[in-house]
This record gives C-alpha cells, structure tokens and sequence, in this order.
C-alpha cells in the first residue's frame, strides 16, 4: 500500500510539525506557564521536560527548541516572576537616594505576589539541595538582574555590592517564605522594606 493513499503519512522524527498548537509564541508561553506550575508543585529533582510538555500540551522536543535543557527552562521560569526586561529601568528611574527603596518594593512585591511566590518558593527549596537549581538561581539573580543593576551606578566594586545585596534579599525571602521564621514571617512588608531599603542603599547607592 503507498504511503498516504488509504492512510495518514508516516510520522517524522526530529522536530514536532509546526501547527498552530505547537508553534508561535502561545506555545512558548504555555510551556512558561506549565513550567513555574510544575516546579512550584514538584520541585526541581521530581520536575521533567516530558511532564513540563504534557502540561502544555505540547511534544517535548518543542521544549527542548525553544529552551534547550531542564536547567534553562528552571532558568526561564525564574526570569517569567522577576521580569528584568520591565523592572530595571524601573528601578534605576527614579532618585538615585531612593534606590534601595526601590528595589526593596520590587523583591517584596514579588515574593508577596501568590502566583509568582509559588515557584519561587520551589526555586529557594530546590536551590539549599540541587547545585543545578542553585547554578540557575545565581546566574540569574546575579548576573540577569543585580549585577545588570549595579552596572548602571557610579560605584566601585559592583559585582561585589550586587553579590551583598542578593545575599540579604535571599536570605529575608528564605526565613519569610521559606522556614516562616516569627516575628519576620507575618511581619508587615512596609515595615521590611523600610528596614531593609537603608542597606541596599548602602549597597548600591554609595560611592
């Protein structure tokens, strides 16, 4: 029997066919979705690309074209709650005295924000246990985001002073979100980021 006469042709291997449920930017934003949702739901270790696939409906070589191994899809997750593209020029707009004001208001917004502390919740937990995970949340925080920052200031040693201010933010974001260690945890966040907004100041604002 030929090929295609009474039946559907024989299916390729390699790259899935490009229709419209598997191609374009809706797919590459669905993949995003279901990635936070199983990361934040399973963890790095229990987290797959084939499960990342199955929940956006997708083949997972799609996954792999569009963002290659599991730690650069965990990397893509990261950068979907922090939106850097929006937020650096948003901090650096303003005063430069209200710097750290600034980008305290912009890490606790986030990490307050139910959908996008969820994944970043299993980002944090995965990181103490997973040298991947905690390769992916350096290089991101670090070099997409403070160090990205930090470039912009007239200060001496900015990848040092970007490195001081993320172990601060982290480390608030582990005992809040993370251990929920008290008073910090219920604490109310306009009085952290009051706190807080003096050192990174300090940090990134001082010459």
């Amino acid at each position: 029997m030929t090929p295609g006469a009474d039946g559907p042709p024989p299916r390729r291997r390699g790259r899935p066919s490009r229709t419209a449920d598997t191609t374009g930017p809706d797919a590459r934003t669905r993949i995003l979705e279901a990635a936070r949702t199983e990361f934040a739901e399973r963890g790095y270790d229990r987290t797959s690309v084939r499960g990342i696939a199955r929940a956006a409906d997708v083949d997972a070589a799609l996954v792999h074209h569009y963002f290659g191994t599991k730690d650069e899809v965990f990397a893509a997750a990261i950068e979907l709650s922090f939106e850097p593209a929006l937020v650096i020029p948003e901090v650096l707009g303003g005063p430069a005295e209200d710097l750290g004001e600034r980008l305290a208001r912009y890490f606790i917004g986030v990490w307050e924000n139910p959908v996008s502390r969820a994944p970043l919740l299993a980002v944090l937990r995965s990181a103490l246990t997973h040298e991947a995970a905690a390769k992916a949340l350096r290089t991101f925080v670090l070099r997409r985001l403070l160090e990205r920052i930090a470039a912009e200031l007239d200060v001496p040693d900015p990848t040092f002073r970007a490195e001081l201010a993320a172990s601060h933010m982290l480390g608030i974001a582990l005992l809040r979100y993370v251990v929920q260690a008290e008073p910090l945890a219920s604490a109310d966040p306009e009085k952290i980021i009051a706190m807080v907004a003096p050192t990174l100041q300090r940090y990134l604002g001082d010459g």
